[in-house]
């Protein structure tokens, strides 16, 4: 029995085979007509009466725009929902299903063979966040003051002499008779009654 050797390397890129995956990538998909949670919610639902669905990966990025990668627990029913749903009607156009190059991040954490993306990793944290991120909890006894920055001058946070007092607080200003009278009087001439307009004529 003869093995077969990689495919010859003139042949374009669809006919060079992608091994088996439990990714599907999905092209050919509505992009303008539909909003990006209602295009997740009904790939999920089709996706998912093959087996369970772990992701459903669609964005409306000019990149990304009308394709999807779905998510599948297993091989097997990665590609029972490719051989069924492969040139199936959604939203008017024919789905293009094939398995997906790389095997995606839910799968790699699942396997424990994830790696976080070396731009992720290396993010610069500058001194004022370091600052931020440090800072104490209000009310807790401020730590000595690191990075130069100074300490919190004494006596900085006191209570008001009048704001102990009952008596200070909650109080109402009586108002002026005189005030009352001349809003009563604007008042009164501001109810005045309309004049009936008869169109009876």
């Amino acid at each position: 029995m003869a093995t077969r050797g990689p495919p010859p390397a003139g042949l374009p890129a669809k006919v060079v085979s992608v091994p088996p995956n439990q990714t599907l990538y999905v092209t050919n998909l509505p992009s303008a007509k539909i909003q990006k949670e209602d295009l997740r919610t009904a790939l999920y639902m089709i996706f998912s009466t093959y087996g369970p669905v772990l992701d459903v990966v669609a964005l409306k990025t000019m990149a990304m725009r009308g394709q999807a990668h779905i998510v599948f627990r297993d091989i097997q029913t990665a590609t029972q929902a490719m051989r069924s749903l492969d040139g199936f009607e959604f939203f008017g156009r024919p789905m293009k299903i094939m398995y997906a190059k790389s095997k995606s991040n839910a799968i790699a954490k699942l396997d424990g063979t994830f790696k976080i993306p070396t731009s992720a990793a290396q993010v610069e944290v500058t001194d004022l966040q370091q600052s931020i991120f440090n800072a104490p909890v209000p009310g807790a006894k401020a730590p000595p003051a690191a990075h130069g920055l100074p300490s919190r001058p004494p006596g900085a946070d006191h209570v008001m002499a009048d704001a102990g007092t009952p008596d200070s607080r909650g109080v109402k200003r009586p108002r002026d008779e005189k005030e009352d009278e001349k809003e009563d009087e604007e008042e009164s001439d501001s109810d005045v009654a309309m004049e009936e307009d008869s169109d009876d004529e």
